[in-house]
Parts: C-alpha cells; sequence; structure tokens
C-alpha cells in the first residue's frame, strides 16, 4: 500500500488545487458524509467517516479511478522506489516455503502490483514459487491495474495469481504479506479532557464541511483508552489527542482461523504503545497524501488524499497472542534489509552509474531520516519455526 516519501506541508491551503472534475467527485462524497451525518443525528464515528472517505465504492479514495501510486499519483511504494525490498521479502518467503513444503502466497492491499511482479520475479530466481500468489484487493479499478501491471511486467507468471475479495478457507498454509495494510485500516479518534475521554466524532461546521466534534466517549472507547493509559509511564496529558485501531483485533484473529501453518509479515509505519503515545505525540498520528504532500487535514477533499494513521505495533502482538501466534520478529526496516543482505547487491554491480543509483536506492529504504527507521516489519508464525533470523537486530523487548 502506502511507503511514504512525500514532502511535508504546513497546512491543507499550501496544496495544490484539484481539477474541476476532481472537485466535483469530492463534492459528491461529502454530501454523502453530511446524509450519513443527518441519519445519526449529527455526527459520525471517524472511522466510519474515513471509511467512507477511503473505500466507498463509487466515491472513495480506492475505488474512484484517480492515480495513488508513482510519480503521477499522491506517494510511492517501497516496491516502487526499488526492488530490493522485494528480494528481501522474497528471501524469506522462499526459506518459509520450501520448510513448509510447498504452500501459496497471500498479499494483502497489493496497490500497483509492483510487490507482486518483483516478488515473482525472486521467487522464480529462488526457485521457490507458491502454488499460488493470491491477491486480496476489494478495489476492482485497483485489480484491473495489478492485472495490467503483471500481464506487462511477467507475462508467464501471471497466471499464478488469484484474486480475493475475502480471506481464503480454513486450512490455508503459506505466507501472509501486509506490506502498509493497518495503517489504512479506519480508526477512532479521542482526546483527553479534564481527566475524561472524548470521542472526536465527525459532524458539520457551520458552512457544512465536515470536521470535528467531541462527545463523552462510550463505555468501550473509554475502556481502549483506560488500557492504553495503563501501560503508559505516566498519564495521557490534558488536551491529548490520539487514535486508535478498532479492527485490528479482529483481523489477526481472522487470519490466525484461517491459516493452518505458515508465516505472516506485517511491514508498516508505526512505533511500540509507549512511543506510539508519547507525550510529544500529543496531536496524534493521522497523516495525509496528496500529490505527494504530506499533511494532516484528514477533510481535506475527501476522496482526493490518502488518509491514514500509524500502526501500534503492540496493539498488534497483543491480538497475536489473543489469537496464538507467536511473535517471531519485530525490527525496522533497515535492520530487516541489513540483515537481509541488501548491502550485498552493490558488489553485484560492475557499472558506476548502476552501482550509484542502487546506493541511493538503498539510503531512501535503510536510513533513519528516509524509510529505514520510520517502518517496522513485524514477523508472526502458526506451527511454523523459521529457519534464519530476520534481522540484524530484534526489538521485541520494546513492545
Amino acid at each position: 500500500m502506502r511507503s511514504r516519501h512525500s514532502e511535508s506541508t504546513q497546512h491543507a491551503l499550501s496544496l495544490p488545487a484539484p481539477s474541476a472534475d476532481a472537485k466535483a467527485l469530492s463534492a459528491a462524497l461529502v454530501e454523502e458524509v453530511r446524509r450519513a451525518i443527518d441519519d445519526a443525528g449529527g455526527s459520525i464515528g471517524f472511522e466510519r467517516y474515513m471509511a467512507m472517505a477511503m473505500y466507498d465504492p463509487q466515491f472513495g479514495y480506492y475505488h474512484n479511478g484517480s492515480r495513488k501510486f508513482g510519480a503521477g499519483g499522491d506517494f510511492v511504494t517501497a516496491p516502487e522506489i526499488s526492488p530490493l525490498f522485494a528480494r528481501a521479502m522474497a528471501g524469506h518467503c522462499a526459506r518459509a516455503l520450501k520448510e513448509l513444503e510447498g504452500g501459496d502466497l497471500l498479499e494483502f492491499g497489493p496497490g500497483s502490483g509492483a510487490l507482486a511482479a518483483q516478488m515473482l520475479t525472486e521467487l522464480e530466481r529462488l526457485e521457490a514459487l507458491p502454488g499460488r500468489y493470491l491477491m486480496l484487493e476489494l478495489s476492482g479499478e485497483l485489480r484491473q491495474r495489478q492485472h495490467d501491471w503483471l500481464r506487462t511486467s511477467v507475462p508467464h507468471l501471471a497466471d499464478r495469481v488469484e484474486w480475493l475479495q475475502a480471506l481464503p478457507a480454513q486450512g490455508f498454509t503459506g505466507v501472509v504479506l501486509a506490506n502498509e495494510v493497518l495503517d489504512a485500516m479506519p480508526v477512532t479518534c479521542f482526546a483527553v479532557r479534564e481527566a475524561d475521554v472524548l470521542e472526536r466524532r465527525v459532524g458539520c461546521d457551520p458552512g457544512g464541511a465536515p470536521a470535528f466534534r467531541e462527545y463523552r466517549a462510550d463505555e468501550l472507547a473509554r475502556a481502549r483508552v483506560d488500557g492504553i493509559t495503563a501501560s503508559l509511564p505516566e498519564p495521557l496529558c490534558d488536551g491529548y489527542c490520539s487514535e486508535f485501531n478498532p479492527a485490528v483485533d479482529a483481523w489477526v484473529r481472522a487470519l490466525s482461523e484461517r491459516l493452518e501453518r505458515g508465516l505472516i509479515l506485517i511491514c508498516d509505519y508505526g512505533y511500540p504503545r509507549r512511543e506510539y503515545y508519547h507525550p510529544q505525540r500529543r496531536n496524534g498520528t493521522l497523516l495525509c497524501h496528496y500529490r505527494h504532500r504530506a499533511h494532516a487535514d484528514p477533510f481535506f477533499y475527501p476522496g482526493l488524499q490518502d488518509i491514514s494513521a500509524n500502526v501500534d505495533f503492540t496493539a498488534v502482538a497483543e491480538a497475536a497472542a489473543a489469537a496464538q501466534l507467536d511473535l517471531i520478529a519485530y525490527t525496522s526496516q533497515s535492520q530487516f534489509l541489513l540483515g537481509s543482505g541488501v548491502l550485498d547487491t552493490l558488489e553485484l554491480v560492475d557499472n558506476d552509474a548502476e552501482r550509484l543509483r542502487v546506493a541511493q536506492e538503498i539510503k531512501l529504504l535503510t536510513l533513519p531520516g528516509e524509510m529505514g527507521d520510520r517502518f517496522h516489519l513485524m514477523a508472526l508464525g502458526k506451527n511454523y519455526t523459521p529457519p534464519a533470523r530476520f534481522s540484524l537486530r530484534d526489538f521485541r523487548a520494546r513492545l
């Protein structure tokens, strides 16, 4: 899905203006949001707003036909920066598939299809192709783009690919890839005011535009925030605003129920809980991307921009334990790639210009100021023990 490498901006007013057609599409989505708000009595949860803005079947960001990925879209993904990311992933997938004596590979949210094409190419080189390469994609428009990409880039392997719109049946054996999937799940927003927990819902401002409105949180949300606070070294300060992902438990549990034996690889940007809810992060982690500009206004032209939130990897680890999955590894993207031998790639290049290009790709993927320390990889397993370590350093103790 979304490995960000974007220019930051302070507010929506500095963003490029969309076309007239794009504005009309966004206006149609806003009308749907207004109707939902009216039908709900004046407000809807932010998770519902985010779901509409991102996944509405007609006007949502991932369904409306706008360009998302690459230089002409709103962000680039790690596979679009370089095939080095896929090669590292493929190495671990190949070992897992051989250890499992076969199996399938399931990729969530395959985006442009770039990761799938690169994974298939590398797995073929390693003589470890999966029985099937399954792609779980809900957007018909993106499925077509993925199909076209694969038919163009790896035509001899494209018939191995199958598209799903729901999780496979129970008994799945193989590897599951979730590259920047959890950050796109709708989140619940909250605020701490005078030692009370308020839910930041979505209503309409005097001009009719979607805007945050705060209400006393229900018992479920309060219990979730109380649980977060209990695991922190100090209480959240007055005025602290953040979010949590209400769907992560069900997502992990559903995976575990269907996985008979295998490996789950999750790569995303986020933090362990103590870092996620750090006092310096008092405005939360909501992040929007529009034409390679990053900003924090989720109400800027709904349907035309990506909306995401960082991942609380402690919550993922807790969900995995509850679902009887083993926590195999947790590390940064830089440590994962370095441990997978990404620097060895330079020794295989004998052209100066090519070596310079590869070196630049490695920097973008591994340096702390780029993607190296902002993105993390978590490996979960079921009835499976990995034959090799996943990284130079393991950060499970930070969870």
